[in-house]
Parts: structure tokens; sequence; C-alpha cells
């Protein structure tokens, strides 16, 4: 796992700034510091930090070809490298190194951008092709590993992470309309967006390739995940099939030359990667369990019974539920408002893993593939109301009744009759927005400036949903959240939350559940085989039973939750307060003040509960202090 950084001058004759790759490159020193390499031209500079994994020895970056006509830097894992080496060295490539750098780098000088197809793992590359003064950049599947870029000056500038790019002098930080609209729906600012005008992401599965003399880059799209097709195959079939697809994929996500070991919450999908490690490694697995002191937010006990049956090397911490000395961190951490808290039990757990791994497995993924969000089961209800009343019924029906019944704040979800008949009254996507996001279409509408909400003329977030719907190819409403999911929560908000907070303490981070290959295979297994009577998950579970305990099995998802509630009438009472209502989220002109206000008072009174909109403008003024800071 690496830092990647560099630009390209798009105009002939302009002067490399070397000063300024070193400052891009040094930011990025905690994703690699075990070295560093820089090179330079005419017109490109490209800048890496190295976190040695496989070959030790060799594989530094940036790497040239034998020619010196190709420059490659590399952030990520491929684990099908030694299969592809031995393909080129068929087709007449040699090899000075035993890296899966060199190989991507002789897999475009064979099938040019098309050697992305070939490759199997997560990684952002960038390659300068001398000869047709070229840069090529991709990103993985499924957007493991980030990627911004931005085009200043008639250079484009790209890098691993944000605070790289906030470095170039000239860059207009004028903060997105758009991306405020899509951070306090979703808690994250969706690709291809940042929150800057100036700067995007390159989207999961993407090319990007610009040549001196351009003035735009060229994106395309080389994958996505079809759900077209459904599996003939019988539910014993599938069961069997399950197992051998995941034991495959984990042992792929096994291959290093540093120590490596596996979270372990407690939790289905981490548990059953651990099985699966342990049935293939000779040596005890070492694993990592992050627990709370307060008894409804702690796992420990079901990570343990994993890690006795296993006899892993098992690692262990109890963090306080007042650990919130990491509030000031996260904005320097994620470089853009980023709203979930459980970054800081994940930032705890990397933590720990780090002082006995270098390489650490991962089950995230899990629950976007197989359906394992409660939420899935509360959608699918209401898939049964729609597929009965057509839409221009349910509309004027349930769109009066969302208006006129009252919100029940505090009650179990299935008494919160308001949301619900408001999601009845929206189609598959837009009800699926409407229960995910975390302030509503009024809240969002309430809390924004009149400003704000002139500037954004009616757009919606619901809209980075409408786009990855069109590319949508499956044919039933579970399919379709889960592909929205993938296209936007779990790159967003999961595999965000994960990069940023494991480089943080230069740890790798694996995620064998997303392999590509067992993404796939999961897109054709039948829905009923996912959620079944209300079981999420179903297929996996039922594949783990030979090899996890059942309460570990069946027992209810925790997650890992931070007592915000708790902490915003208690121990952050007053710093919330004075961050919320400070000069500087005034000065913004983005909110409504009286808004916000109010919002305090209710939930610090006990009248009504703001705890996740609290939090997301906590986080948002954070990161706009430190922005204007810089």
């Amino acid at each position: 796992m690496c830092g990647i950084t560099g630009f390209i001058n798009l105009k002939a004759g302009t002067e490399v700034n070397q000063a300024l790759l070193a400052q891009m490159n040094q930011a990025q020193f905690h994703r690699g510091p075990d070295e560093g390499g820089e090179f330079i031209d005419e017109h490109v500079a490209l800048g890496h930090r190295r976190l040695s994994i496989i070959d030790l020895s060799s594989g530094q970056q940036p790497m040239l070809s034998d020619d010196s006509n190709y420059v490659l830097i590399f952030n990520g894992e491929i684990y099908n490298f030694k299969a592809i080496r031995k393909e080129l060295e068929q087709l007449g490539h040699s090899f000075h190194s035993h890296s899966d750098t060199e190989v991507i780098l002789h897999a475009y000088m064979q099938w040019d951008e098309r050697c992305v197809e070939k490759l199997q793992g997560m990684f952002t590359f960038a390659i300068w092709n001398k000869a047709e003064q070229s840069l090529f950049i991709a990103r993985d599947r499924l957007g493991i590993k980030p990627l911004f870029y931005a085009i200043i000056n008639e250079t484009l500038y790209f890098a691993s992470e944000l605070k790289s790019i906030a470095l170039v002098p000239g860059l207009d930080k004028k903060i997105d309309a758009k991306a405020i609209e899509q951070y306090f729906a979703l808690g994250y600012v969706a690709e291809p967006h940042t929150i800057y005008q100036q700067v995007a992401k390159l989207s999961p599965g993407h090319n990007l390739t610009i040549k001196v003399g351009d003035t735009q880059p060229t994106i395309t799209q080389y994958w996505d995940v079809s759900y077209a097709k459904q599996s003939p195959l019988s539910e014993e079939q599938l069961l069997t099939q399950m197992d051998q697809e995941l034991k495959t994929a984990v042992e792929s996500h096994m291959m290093a030359d540093v120590p490596l070991g596996s979270f372990l919450s407690g939790g289905v999908d981490s548990s059953a990667v651990v099985a699966m490690m342990s049935q293939i490694s000779d040596n005890s697995v070492t694993t990592c369990s992050i627990g709370f002191d307060v008894k409804d937010y702690n796992e420990t006990d079901f990570a343990l019974q994993v890690a006795k049956r296993y006899a892993t090397d098992h690692q262990e911490k109890i963090v306080a539920s007042d650990d919130f000395a990491l509030v000031d961190s996260l904005a320097q951490l994620y470089d853009e408002p980023y709203a979930d808290s459980s970054a800081m039990p994940t930032y705890r757990v990397c933590q720990l893993a780090r002082e006995k791994v270098t390489v650490c497995l991962s089950g995230d993924g899990a629950d976007e593939l197989l359906a394992g969000y409660r939420r899935y089961g509360l959608m699918m209800n209401e898939e049964k109301v729609r597929s009965v009343l057509p839409y221009a019924i349910r509309k004027p029906v349930f769109g009066l009744l969302g208006k006129l019944y009252p919100k029940l704040d505090w009650a179990p979800q299935f008494l919160r009759a308001k949301t619900t008949f408001q999601s009845l009254a929206m189609d598959t996507a837009e009800g699926y927005f409407h229960g995910v996001s975390l302030l509503n279409n009024q809240q969002r509408k309430e809390l924004f400036s009149s400003q704000l909400n002139q500037e954004l003329n009616g757009y919606s977030a619901l809209e980075v949903f409408r786009e990855h719907q069109k590319n949508f190819d499956g044919d039933d409403p579970l399919s379709l959240i889960q592909y929205l999911d993938i296209k936007t929560y779990l790159v967003g908000d999961i595999l965000t939350k994960v990069d940023r907070a494991s480089m943080a303490h230069s740890l790798e981070v694996r995620v064998p559940f997303l392999d590509h290959k067992f993404v796939e295979w999961t897109a054709q297994v039948p829905t009923t085989l996912k959620l079944k009577q209300g079981c999420g998950k179903y297929l996996l579970k039922k594949a783990m039973e030979p090899h996890l305990p059942e309460d570990v099995l069946y027992r209810n998802k925790m997650g890992f939750r931070v007592p915000l509630a708790d902490w915003f009438k208690g121990p952050l009472k007053d710093k919330l307060r004075q961050a919320l209502l400070s000069d500087e989220m005034r000065a913004t002109g983005l909110f409504n003040m009286d808004t916000i206000k109010r919002w305090l008072d209710d939930h610090q009174s006990g009248r009504r509960e703001y705890s996740a909109p609290l939090w997301t403008l906590l986080m948002f003024a954070s990161f706009y202090k430190q922005s204007q800071a810089e």
C-alpha cells in the first residue's frame, strides 16, 4: 500500500515545479514510510511513497521500463500478478524483480489501456508514456483505493489524498454547493464530486487519459457489476460454491512478505474471513478486536469465541465510551467533510493492528453484496406494497398520509409511520434514498441558507442515485438497492473510512469480499438466497454454519456504534455549541443559524433527537475550520 501523486503540464514549455512535487509527496508520507521516490522530465512529475509488502528489496518506484519510455507509480496490490507475469514471459517480456509493480508496467506495454482488464486486486496507478507524451491513470473496479485530480492553470494534478492537491498554488477552494447537498444527505461527498468545485475523484472502474496539448482528460469506464443474470443452481450447489469462492478470494489476499492478520469484530463477515484464513494458513492467524466499556456497544465476547475456536493470536483493546479525543483529528484525516462516527473505533482498531502486523484482512463489502443491512429488509417490506399498488395511486395517497401523520423519532422503526408513508409515495430508488438520508429533504432545506438553496436551484442528492440507476441492468428492487450501495455508500463511506484510518497508521487493509470475481459471482446469486424470511446474508450464514458458532451467525448486527446522543448532552455539550454557532460557521453563508440553534436546544434539552444531524454539522465545522487555516 502506498501513496501516489504527480502532475502533467498540458502546455508545452511550462517549467516543472520540482519543489511542489516534493511537498505533495511528503504530505502523503504516512501512506508509505518505507521509501519515497520522484521522477521528473520536461512535462511530467511523479511522486511515490512506499509501504513495502511484496518483494521488499526491489520494486522501488517510480519504476522505469528498460528503454525509459514508460514510467509507473502504483498504489495497491495485484493478487494475480504471478499468473500475468507468466503470460507476459511467454510473450517475450523479461523481469528484473519479483514485484507486482513491474508486472503492471509490462502489462501496459503489452496491452495498453486494456491491461486493467487483466488485473485482479485493489489499485490506482499512473503511467507516463514519454513517446506519446500521454498520462494514463486507472482506479480499481470497486474503488478500494482513492484518486483525486484537478486541472489548475493548464496542469493536471493528481494524488491518493486531497491534502496533496490542496498544496497546489492557484487551487480555488470554492465549495461545491452540490457537494454540500450530498454530504448532508449521505454523510459523504459522492464520486466523482469532492467538496471543492475544482477537484474531482476518479470513479471506480474508470480510466483517465490525457496528453500534452489537451485541455481536459478523457474518462472511460472499463468495468461494472451486472445483475442481468441469476444463477440457475440449487441452494445446495450455491452453498458449496459460496464456501469455495470465499476461500479462493481470501487465499489470494493472503500473499505478503510481511506480518499479516485480520480484523475480528465478532460479526459474521470478519469471522468468516478469519475462519477461511485459519483453514488456509499453516500458522496461527493474528486477529485484532476493539471493544467498548459499555455492554450494549461491545462485541468482544463474540470475537473471542471465534478466536478460541481457531486458536488465533488474538489482540484486544477496550476503548472508553467517552473516547472522543479523535473528534478534532478526523478532518485532517479525511480532508473532506465525512460524517461516519465509526471512523473513530476504526482508527483505533487499525492502531492496534499495526502493533502486530503490516497487512490486515477485513470483512467489509459483504453487507452490500449479500444483503446484510437491516434496511434491506425494511425496504423489501415496502416493496411488497409498491408491487401491489401502482405509483399513480401510491403517490397521492401515501404522500398525503406522510404529511398528516406525526413523526415518532423516539419510536421503534416499525412505528415510524410518517417516514414509511413518505417512502411509499416514492419509487424504489427515491424511497431508498429517503430511507438512508442522514437529514431528510425538509431538514436540509431548513438547514441551508436561502443563498445556498438558491444556488442549488432544485438540485437534490437523489440525482446521485438516479445517475447510477441508469446503468443498472437487473430487474428486481433488492438488486437495485445493492447496486446503488456499491456505487455510493460502499465507496464513499466504508472504503473511504478504512483507507484513511489504516493509512494513518501505515497499515494495509485488504477486502477479500470485494475481489471483483467474487463480486461478479454474488451478483448472480438469486436475491431469495440473499434475503430469506427476514434473514440477511442468508447464503453466507448457511455456508458458514460448519465454521462458526450459531450465536455469531444469527445474533442481531451491532456494528461500530458511538454514543453520540449522550456525548452531545454531556462531555461534548459545550464544544458542540461553540463549534456549530461559531463565527466561522456563520461566515460560510451556507446555513440558517437559527435552525442550528433550535436543533441544539431541542437535542440538549431532550425534546428531540438530533444526534446524527448535529454530528454531521460538527464534522463540517471541523473540516471548514481546518481548510481555512491551510
